[in-house]
């Protein structure tokens, strides 16, 4: 009698048909883009009038529509270099991640390859691209795909590996191998995740072909900005940063509105066994870290060096091993050429640990208030998903302007920039906690706070990891962007003077530097990874 007393006291809530939902939620965000776009206005005209740091919406309409020709060339190229990019990038992602699942022995390896390919700084390998395929829209396309695979290999592997060992212990019982496994569970598995990384691909494709045509195009989206910024023209650098960030989005949207359609619903409630054998000594953990170090290093060098000498590449502009090694260690100008270097990556790191720290952190607690509030939710996700979608080479000059160039001020162009993508991508892995397990907390009438602090957030920790990894190399550009473009200092400003100077030996030295301290910065966070996961998702330990 209680109960039935009790359930009946309970208010009933109205729910709306889906026609009605999707026109409040639609209602939402156009106000709240209204209310962001009034208050850009208020603030380029009033608070900043005059200082040509900000461009109001009005200046950016206009300028838009009176170089609209020019504008829509330009995309088309830029465009279709990045969906070349993309196809290709993602072509070798999902080969490599398949690989993997299929031969795990090779996932170390493998892995740290693709890293140091993934870290190789792109405002240095632009110059080095160009010269290497000279005149057209090769630098273009590699660079789109170089942003872009590494971005889709980590979700993937990680969607791989979200299966009950349950489902693979049935494969296996049927006398079925790995491959079996991958086609008929770890595919399907996958989608939500390959989707995800998709999302984020498609903006960085974009990003690639525009550093791509920093480097010596004749023509795209990448001259525009360049052009504008040059000429101090405000109102024409922020048309063409809204123009790369709506193509980005529609891009973004695009292919989320795939991955909605192919959806397999929340993924199942994954209880993965302990690990049946011995724990591994952390001495011998530490060999084979060693061991595996040193032979990712020595396949690096064969084909670095094998790679130039195939295609007999000009010495004075491809250095090999040999040369990047003089000048760093053996050379009679090393120990100048180092300190030159090292004061450079001081006043670089100065921004990008903290700024890295930051973002992560405001990503993630943003996600949280997203989640507990759907109103704030439906309002503020699709500006999150338009800033998260402007392209860095195109806001990387806004925010020095806008924030300073001094420490303060990089520090929070870096940790916007690692913001979005955080924020994105916990958002993500909030929504990816198994229905199980809402329907547990929610039996007992459990608060929404402790449910996601307790059940959610645990079940978010894949995601949040994955773009941790992620935004190590994606911070180290947005600061090497900004110095390049905008600062005159650190490491960003040094490689952009080589090449222009064509100090080659100085540019590589650079490149190697920054690709194996974003390398190490990497593997520290996924040390850190490991441990946490081991605790609350260790389904992500094992195949």
């Amino acid at each position: 009698m209680t109960a039935a007393v009790t359930a009946q006291s309970r208010p009933v809530k109205v729910r709306l048909s889906p026609s009605r939902a999707s026109i409040g939620s639609g209602a939402r965000t156009i106000a709240g883009f209204a209310v962001v776009a009034a208050a850009w206005e208020f603030i380029a005209r009033v608070i900043l009038g005059g200082t040509n740091l900000i461009a109001p919406p009005t200046g950016v309409v206009a300028a838009s529509i009176e170089n609209w020709d020019l504008y829509q060339r330009a995309v088309r190229i830029t465009a279709w270099s990045a969906i070349r990019g993309f196809f290709w990038g993602n072509l070798v992602a999902i080969a490599l991640a398949s690989l993997v699942a299929v031969a795990p022995s090779v996932e170390r390896v493998l892995l740290r390859l693709s890293l140091a390919v993934f870290c190789l700084p792109l405002v240095a390998m632009g110059p080095i691209l160009r010269v290497v395929w000279g005149v057209g829209e090769g630098p273009q396309v590699t660079m789109a795909a170089l942003a872009v695979f590494y971005t889709t290999l980590v979700p993937v592997l990680v969607g791989f590996r979200a299966v009950p060992q349950s489902w693979t212990d049935l494969i296996h019982s049927y006398g079925r191998g790995r491959f079996r496994v991958l086609a008929t569970i770890r595919a399907r598995a996958s989608i939500p995740y390959l989707f995800a990384g998709l999302q984020v691909a498609a903006p960085a494709a974009f990003l690639g072909a525009l550093v791509g045509e920093f480097t010596g195009a004749d023509r795209g989206m990448g001259i525009l900005t360049i052009n504008s910024m040059r000429a101090l023209k405000t109102d024409e650098l922020w048309a063409v940063a809204s123009i790369s960030a709506l193509v980005s989005m529609a891009a973004y949207v695009g292919v989320g509105a795939i991955g909605k359609r192919l959806s397999v619903g929340r993924p199942s409630l994954l209880m993965a066994p302990g690990s049946s054998g011995r724990a591994m000594s952390t001495s011998r953990r530490i060999a084979r870290t060693a061991v595996e170090a040193t032979i990712t290093l020595a396949i690096i060098v064969v084909i670095w060096a094998g790679l130039m000498n195939f295609f007999d590449l000009d010495s004075y502009f491809a250095k090999r091993p040999s040369d990047v090694w003089r000048y760093m260690v053996s050379g009679p100008s090393a120990s100048a050429n180092r300190s030159e270097i090292l004061e450079s990556l001081s006043d670089t790191a100065q921004v990008v640990i903290p700024g890295y720290l930051l973002g992560l952190l405001l990503g993630a607690a943003a996600a949280s208030i997203f989640d507990l509030f759907a109103a704030v939710r439906r309002t503020l996700t699709p500006i999150a998903v338009a800033l998260r979608c402007v392209p860095i080479i195109a806001i990387a000059p806004l925010l020095v302007q806008a924030f300073g160039r001094g420490v303060a001020g990089m520090t929070i162009t870096v940790a916007i920039m690692t913001f979005f993508p955080t924020l994105v991508a916990c958002a993500h892995g909030l929504r990816q906690t198994p229905g199980q397990v809402l329907d547990f907390y929610a039996v007992y009438d459990t608060s929404r706070v402790r449910t996601l602090l307790s059940g959610q957030i645990p079940a978010m920790a894949p995601a949040f990891f994955a773009a941790a990894r992620m935004a190590v190399p994606a911070t180290i550009l947005a600061a090497t962007v900004a110095e390049w473009l905008a600062t005159g200092s650190g490491i960003g400003n040094l490689m952009a003077i080589a090449a222009v100077s064509s100090r080659y030996e100085t540019l590589w030295a650079c490149v190697v530097i920054v690709t194996a301290i974003a390398s190490i910065s990497y593997g520290a966070v996924a040390v850190v990874e490991r441990l946490v996961l081991s605790r609350v998702a260790p389904e992500q330990m094992q195949w």
